[in-house]
């Protein structure tokens, strides 16, 4: 049995606690702030409930995974679980409304067809198809499995060459997301935009980005997204129940300041005066921010992404949610240009940036049928500045503009700034840039899991941070 610290109770640390306490180990967790779930929380106010982080559950297999190797029972047995259907709706600044299925990319091609006319399905697929090699050849590696001691095959992206004729075989290879919308969507304005919501989502500057990074929307749309009953923060109850059941101890309000070493290996860590004795140490905290505030002496390399996060308006709607209405409504920018430039080049608040709009039809939400909550988030820079209160009115106007016009029905709002930036998930290509650094760090005994830690960001790569890492370990 080891004596096992993991500095964090968000995901990634619940998940790897709960289960290195089933695989016999004595697991302790230090975290910061007065309660667990990290990123996935909760806001309540006046019978509504919001979730403050992400909203909607991709890939689930982590968590039946989770739930399975930590309990032998199904995910299904903890939180309700449903696909959410459709998945999506797009409305478009030339007035176009599309309606994405759930999980069908043959009704996502048709879909694409009804809204933009014959062959934009078939223009879609072809590079869904070239996603799912870059799929193929990158899910073990970057998703599954820990980061190859030697990732230099990684520093190439494997999205495939498309078929080119005539001139087209005298330009560069498709290297960016950019690349793709211009040359393969054909610079459709639509396609374009659907193409670039996936990349602004993560964090990611389309104009960069590795062509690879279409394995997003692949996903997505070939695996589906799902809703947790309650809100996600519904998951992080199961998973933190799981973790006491295990006999995991948890010592909250205990941000932690050192991490202990001895003999060149980490032995445990410090919390202020307190200090915590250990044979391995997890960290699930920001690697970056634990090398450079010199919490433990660790290389990481430097981040290689543009530091925007998610802006969150949270709003309490008189009226009931009208029926048929879609979870997920995005509003797209009027001009894509204009928003990568106040996301990436300029950094500021763009005039009318793509909006994701959160319905959930779920009465453990509202106070009761009469009422909806609501939740706006928007890309920004982290350091977005004043003035946020005047642009939540904006955002209000933007999608009112768009046909869909909440103003009247506002109670009130919360508006909750981004506190740190967006983490990509592991990318190939770049020449690595997207790579996150390997769960393994330069300090023996001393593991790395979370957004900033392969496999990246994003829910289920905080269950599979955790989970490969557990595999590294072993049992007891």
């Amino acid at each position: 049995m080891a004596r096992i610290v993991i500095i964090g109770a968000g995901m990634s640390g619940l998940a790897a606690a709960s289960r290195l306490a089933t695989l016999g180990h004595r697991v302790t967790v230090c975290e910061a702030s007065g309660t667990y779930g990290g990123m996935v929380g909760r806001y309540e106010r006046d019978g509504f409930s919001f979730d403050t982080g992400p909203s909607l559950l991709t890939l689930p297999a982590v968590y039946r995974d989770l739930a399975l190797k930590t309990g032998k029972e199904p995910l299904e047995a903890l939180v309700g679980l449903s696909p959410v259907d459709p998945e999506s709706r797009h409305l478009f600044p030339d007035g176009t409304d599309l309606l994405l299925p759930n999980a069908s990319r043959g009704g996502v091609g048709q879909a694409l067809d009804t809204a933009f006319g014959l062959g934009s399905g078939e223009r879609w697929g072809e590079v869904m198809n070239r996603a799912r090699a870059v799929w193929e050849a990158t899910r073990r590696p970057l998703l599954e499995e820990p980061l190859p001691a030697d990732p230099r095959p990684l520093h190439t992206d494997p999205y495939p060459a498309p078929p080119r004729r005539g001139l087209a075989r005298l330009t560069r290879r498709t290297a960016t997301l950019a690349d793709v919308a211009d040359r393969e969507l054909g610079g459709h304005p639509g396609l374009t935009a659907l193409l670039y919501e996936y990349a602004l989502r993560a964090g990611l500057d389309p104009r960069e980005a590795p062509a690879g990074a279409t394995v997003l929307p692949y996903m997505e749309q070939s695996f589906g997204v799902w809703y947790v009953r309650g809100g996600l923060r519904a998951l992080a109850d199961a998973v933190f129940g799981r973790c006491e059941q295990r006999g995991v101890e948890f010592h909250f309000d205990t941000p932690v300041t050192e991490v202990l070493v001895e003999d060149g290996r980490a032995c445990g860590v410090a919390a202020g005066d307190r200090r915590f004795e250990a044979d391995l140490v997890l960290s699930a905290m920001d690697a970056h921010r634990l090398a450079e505030q010199r919490i433990a002496p660790v290389q990481v390399p430097a981040g290689g992404t543009p530091e925007v996060g998610r802006l969150t308006v949270l709003l309490a709607l008189s009226g009931a949610r009208p029926a048929g209405t879609p979870y997920r409504t995005v509003v797209h920018a009027r001009d894509n240009a204009q928003e990568l430039d106040a996301l990436f080049d300029h950094p500021g608040l763009a005039r009318h940036p793509t909006v994701q709009v959160h319905r959930p039809d779920d009465p453990l939400l509202v106070p009761d049928a009469a009422h909806e909550a609501v939740s706006l988030t928007v890309t920004v820079p982290v350091k977005a500045g004043p003035g946020l209160d005047a642009y939540a009115d904006h955002l209000l106007d933007h999608l009112a503009a768009a046909g869909l016009d909440l103003r009247e029905r506002v109670l009130w709002r919360e508006i909750l700034p981004p506190t740190a930036p967006e983490t990509p998930p592991s990318l190939a290509g770049t020449a690595g840039r997207y790579l996150n650094p390997p769960n393994r760090s330069t300090l023996p005994g001393l593991h790395l899991i979370g957004a900033t830690a392969h496999p990246g960001g994003g829910l289920a790569r905080a269950g599979m941070s955790a989970s490969i890492t557990a595999g590294v370990i072993g049992p007891a």
